[in-house]
C-alpha cells in the first residue's frame, strides 16, 4: 500500500470518529442527520462549483447512473441501520455491520474490480475485522433480539461492502470526482428525510440551538471522512482501504471511554492494539 493511500485512510478515520463522536454526544435521531446534511450541501457547495468548472468532468451516462445508484446505497444503508437500531440491539448491529462489510468489500472488489488479495493482506485484514468485533463487543449468545440484531447487522454490512465496491468503480473507473458522488450522497438524504424534518422542526431548531457547534463539525467532518476516502480509492485497491476504514471504529471507541466517561478502558486499548498490529501489517502489505 502506498503510503499517500494510508495516510488518507487514516486521516478519513480521524474524520469519522471526530463526526461520530459529535453524533453520540448530541444523541440525535433522523433531524439531526438532516440537520447536518443540509448544512455539508451549503458548506461544500462552493467546492462542487470549483470542481465542476475546473476539472469539468466529462460526466456521462454510465456516471449519472452510477452517482444515482451510490445514492441509492448509501440511503439503503442509512435506513435500514436505523431500522436494525429499533428493532435490535445496537451491540449487536454495529459490530456485526462494521465486521462484515471490510470482508465483503473486499470480496466484491476480488469478483467485480479483478483485484489481487495477497495472503499477507488478507491476515492484515482478518486482525482488524476481528479486532474492532471484539472491541465493540463481540457477537454475545445471551443478547436479546439476537435473531434480528444479526439480520439487520448483516444486511448493513452487505450495503456497506457492496457500496464500497460501487463507489471504488464510480472514482477509479467512470472517474466520476470523488467530492460529486458524495455531495450526491448528502443531497439524497435530504430529500429522503425532508418529511420527518417538517414534521419535527421543533425538534431540529432545538439541535440547532442547543448544539450548533458541533452540528458544524459533523457537517464538515462527515463529508470530507467519505471523500478522503474516495480519494484514496481512486489509487488504492479496495482490500487495503475497507479494512483500515475501520481504525475510525477504535478512535470512537477510544473517545466513548476517554471523553464521555464510558469506561472499560484496558480492555478496549487491549483491542486497541491488536487492530493497530492488522494495520501495520496491511499496511506493509
Amino acid at each position: 500500500m502506498t503510503l499517500a493511500g494510508l495516510i488518507l485512510v487514516l486521516l478519513a478515520a480521524v474524520c469519522h470518529a471526530t463526526w461520530n463522536y459529535q453524533v453520540k454526544r448530541i444523541n440525535g435521531g433522523p433531524e439531526l442527520i438532516w440537520l447536518f446534511s443540509v448544512l455539508s450541501v451549503i458548506l461544500y457547495l462552493p467546492l462542487a462549483l470549483l470542481i465542476m468548472v475546473v476539472q469539468q468532468p466529462q460526466i456521462g451516462l454510465p456516471g449519472l447512473a452510477f452517482i444515482f445508484g451510490s445514492a441509492v446505497l448509501h440511503l439503503g444503508y442509512f435506513l435500514l441501520l436505523q431500522a436494525g437500531y429499533r428493532h435490535g440491539d445496537l451491540s449487536l448491529v454495529y459490530p456485526t455491520a462494521r465486521a462484515t462489510g471490510p470482508i465483503l468489500s473486499t470480496t466484491f472488489a476480488v469478483i467485480w474490480l479483478g483485484e489481487i488479495v495477497s495472503s499477507q493482506m488478507l491476515i492484515g485484514a482478518a486482525i482488524i475485522i476481528f479486532g474492532v468485533l471484539m472491541l465493540t463487543g463481540g457477537l454475545r449468545p445471551d443478547g436479546q433480539r439476537l435473531t434480528a440484531s444479526l439480520g439487520f447487522g448483516l444486511a448493513a454490512g452487505t450495503l456497506i461492502g457492496s457500496y464500497t465496491a460501487w463507489d471504488a468503480y464510480t472514482v477509479a473507473t467512470l472517474l466520476v470526482p470523488p467530492l460529486l458522488l458524495d455531495y450526491a450522497s448528502s443531497v439524497g438524504r435530504i430529500l429522503l428525510l425532508a418529511p420527518v424534518a417538517r414534521r419535527r422542526w421543533n425538534i431540529v431548531r432545538q439541535q440547532w440551538r442547543d448544539h450548533r457547534r458541533g452540528v458544524l463539525v459533523i457537517a464538515v467532518f462527515n463529508p470530507l471522512a467519505y471523500i478522503l476516502v474516495l480519494y484514496a480509492l481512486t489509487f488504492t485497491p479496495v482490500a487495503y482501504v475497507a479494512p483500515i476504514r475501520e481504525v475510525s471504529v477504535l478512535l470512537s471507541v477510544l473517545a466513548g471511554s476517554v471523553l464521555l466517561g464510558e469506561g472499560d478502558l484496558r480492555r478496549r486499548l487491549m483491542w486497541a492494539g491488536v487492530i493497530l498490529s492488522g494495520v501495520v501489517l496491511l499496511g506493509f502489505a
